[in-house]
């Protein structure tokens, strides 16, 4: 294990800065929060902290929408701040990666401000311009993600400009030499501010096609989608032209070579494609990325076939790269919600952490999963996603997932000592850090306890994994490093199961994972509700 990269296997904690504790008394969190809740990450037994974006930024799309990517917005703190964070984090043994958004910026950046000025100065074609059609209409049926086209017309060039988001995020051109080396210089600086690694969102998304073509038409029975809806018109095409170009390869290759001029970087990149996993095996192939992930864990579907099938096409099309697997996130309804079928139970919640935790590869896990936070049910008039706001009633948006993390019993549950940008949701309050600090049973002591007994466990941090076949709702397989085999057996129901699996060799429990626990008589299997097994085969 002394040769493997930390990356490697690692549980990577996401922190939304916005929610997770605010110093200032503004009603949003900040960097300061973060360094003042730093012992209690590290107690958690993660490996590392990504932290979502920090930058200057106007906020249209809470820090998606960039406009200084090398400085601290003010509502989160300073540059100074981040070096301090930084220094405590690695005292604490915790790798940093913080959010990198290349594929396009604010409209409020200096460079687009430039570059809508005129057709002809020195930044004109560092973002995607295009004539309109004949009668005025855009140049290709391009949509955006967050709703109706992805053109936004600007009278100044009396052109339209390319936005794959909101069209206050324009993409940027990266068919110009100058906008790659200009964005390669932006992950520079942090590089040589001493981060470990970046999480790069929306990393597909970097070349559009030079012709302008357009989508082609997406059949009513196939428009499902990652990260949208089936009912949002991003779903009506197959997005072929305005994401995953070939181009992309050539430039992930750049990247790596900057990225390997420093020790111990880790990439990891968001990818959300037509066929997410072939793309994530492409771009951690090659010399390229060092991991991806995709939204293929991020979906509704919730049962022991579509997990086994997921991670088994992914291992059969990522031949030489690294997988990332994630259950929840910031854009995503929370898991416990999502999966839970009305179960938040504090079992559950660690179950589906394990369950995450024991597949093969890297796991980013999401700032109150710990807890078991069920998704926050919001009025329409507290929303504050545009994406959310543009789609309601039949889509919420993201807001649900964003709420703050409750510390205490205190005023707005220890968040801020002001009214915070999102509610506390009542529910979540119940389930505040301090509660569940001295309560032995609790989603949080459970949590903790696993993660500590994985940092113990090799073959589940590194080793192959093999699937076996087992009927509804068990999930089993094996992961395997050196000759070490450890068996893995999730019931993936809320009432007990018991049934044979027969396998070559004697079975010996492992205990100490904090887990509902199963039992073996013989080859006969007994799981508990939501229940666990992990033993080694001799």
């Amino acid at each position: 294990m002394t040769d493997t990269p930390w990356w490697r296997g690692a549980v990577i904690y996401q922190i939304y800065p916005r929610s997770f504790l605010d110093t200032d008394g503004d009603g949003v969190g900040d960097l300061p929060g973060i360094i003042e809740r730093l012992d209690y990450v590290a107690g958690l037994g993660v490996d590392a902290i990504w932290i979502a974006p920090f930058f200057r930024s106007p906020m249209a799309d809470f820090g998606y929408d960039i406009a200084d990517p090398c400085d601290v917005d003010p509502l989160f703190g300073t540059l100074a701040d981040f070096d301090r964070l930084l220094g405590e984090a690695h005292a604490r043994g915790l790798k940093v990666m913080i959010d990198q958004v290349l594929s396009h910026t604010s409209a409020e950046h200096a460079w687009f401000g430039e570059s809508r000025q005129s057709r002809d100065n020195p930044k004109a074609d560092w973002y995607v311009w295009a004539d309109a059609k004949q009668d005025g209409t855009p140049p290709n049926n391009w949509l955006s993600i967050f709703g109706g086209p992805a053109w936004r017309w600007e009278p100044r060039r009396g052109q339209y400009y390319l936005h794959n988001f909101l069209a206050a995020q324009p993409d940027l051109n990266f068919h110009n030499p100058a906008v790659r080396a200009a964005v390669l210089d932006n992950l520079r600086f942090w590089l040589d501010r001493g981060v470990d690694g970046f999480r790069l969102d929306s990393i597909n998304f970097c070349f559009h096609d030079a012709q302008l073509r357009d989508n082609p038409a997406k059949p009513k029975a196939e428009r499902t989608g990652r990260g949208f809806s089936a009912d949002n018109p991003y779903a009506f095409q197959y997005h072929y032209y305005n994401n995953t170009r070939p181009e992309n390869l050539a430039f992930l290759r750049e990247l790596r070579a900057l990225m390997d001029r420093y020790p111990n970087i880790a990439t990891l990149g968001e990818i959300s494609s037509e066929d997410s996993l072939a793309t994530m095996a492409e771009y951690t192939s090659g010399h390229r990325l060092h991991m991806g992930y995709s939204f293929e864990l991020l979906t509704d579907d919730f049962s022991a076939a579509y997990i086994r099938d997921t991670v088994r096409a992914q291992e059969a099309k990522m031949s030489e790269g690294w997988p990332c697997w994630a259950i929840s996130n910031h854009d995503v309804e929370r898991v416990l919600s999502r999966w839970g079928n009305g179960d938040a139970s504090a079992a559950m919640a660690n179950q589906l952490t394990a369950l995450v935790c024991s597949l093969r590869g890297s796991v980013c896990v999401y700032q109150g999963e710990e807890l078991g936070l069920t998704e926050a049910e919001l009025p329409y008039e507290a929303l504050r996603d545009p994406y959310g706001i543009a789609f309601w009633p039949e889509f919420k948006g993201r807001d649900g997932c964003r709420t703050p993390m409750p510390w205490d019993d205190g005023e707005h549950a220890g968040f801020s000592h002001a009214t915070p940008w999102l509610p506390v949701p009542p529910e979540h309050r119940a389930l505040d850090v301090a509660r569940q600090q001295v309560d032995p049973a609790s989603a949080l002591n459970g949590y903790r306890s696993f993660m500590h007994w994985r940092r113990g466990q090799p073959a589940l941090r590194s080793g192959a994994i093999h699937f076996l076949d087992t009927p509804e709702p068990v999930l089993a397989f094996v992961r395997e490093l050196g000759g070490e085999k450890v068996l893995v057996v999730f019931n993936l129901s809320a009432v007990p199961v018991e049934f044979a699996l027969p396998l070559p060799g004697t079975l010996q429990l492992l205990q100490g994972h904090g887990l509902a626990a199963g039992t073996l008589d013989g080859e006969r299997l007994r799981l508990p509700a939501n229940g666990s097994l992990f033993a080694r085969i001799d």
